[in-house]
């Protein structure tokens, strides 16, 4: 069967808690190996969209296909989530966890995820207590990028961290996703991520201001992505 280039498909797509409008209609279609900024401040509907993307939350209103399903059981098998949060047990070793994924998600790759283990120099023994922030962090990523996904999702992976682990950061997921894959990635630190991107959506108050390719970008605005950036939202 052919697979389809189509691998995200939003129509509509919408949350309301309440009285606020998290996401607001957004509709757009995300393509098979595209590097994808998801861009806005704070509390512009990143997380939200990235959490109905991964059936974690339920929409409002609205549809998304990946792979062309709904979030559910095909979608958990071919979409790999770094939420914006510690999640991991602290108690659990390293090699612990990779046990856990492994069992887990059929795609993970041990070998992968150990090999990138040893470049940071932490032991597969260690405790996640014994651990820095950073270093949990970067577990978190090596767990994530260890699987053989067609989608990853990446809420603020480079938020917390120190422009050198960035640079890492960003690094190690450039080498360890295949090409026909699709990397979405949320932050608000767009200087740091621009040089990586194929694309990118600004989101405002949980609207879709923009979706773009960031050559067109420079070409029709004659500027960078961070500069438009912060025309758009004042900063």
């Amino acid at each position: 069967m052919e697979q389809r280039n189509d691998l995200v498909v939003c129509e509509g797509l919408t949350k309301i808690y309440g009285s606020i409008r998290a996401l607001d209609s957004l509709s757009l279609t995300l393509e098979r190996g595209r590097f994808i900024g998801l861009l806005g401040p704070n509390g512009s509907g990143k997380t939200t969209a990235i959490k109905l993307l991964n059936g974690l939350l339920q929409p409002t209103s609205g549809t998304v296909l990946i792979d062309g399903e709904k979030p559910g059981v095909h979608t958990h098998s071919v979409v790999s989530y770094l939420p914006d949060r510690a999640y991991l047990n602290d108690w659990m070793r390293v090699c612990d966890l990779f046990d856990f994924f492994a069992d887990f998600y059929a795609d993970f790759d041990k070998i992968k995820a150990n090999d990138m283990l040893k470049t940071l120099d932490i032991s597969p023994l260690a405790r996640l207590k014994t651990l820095s922030k950073g270093t949990k962090e970067k577990v978190q990523l090596i767990l994530t990028m260890s699987r053989k996904a067609q989608l990853f999702l990446l809420d603020e992976p480079i938020g917390g961290v120190d422009p050198a682990a960035r640079d890492y950061i960003l690094n190690t997921i450039l080498s360890n996703y295949s090409e026909d894959a699709t990397v979405l990635l949320s932050t608000h630190l767009i200087a740091d991520i621009e040089r990586v991107l194929d694309e990118v959506i600004f989101l405002k108050n949980g609207v879709m201001t923009l979706h773009e390719s960031v050559d067109t970008i420079r070409e029709e605005h004659g500027k960078s992505v961070d500069m438009l950036f912060r025309e758009v939202f004042a900063c």
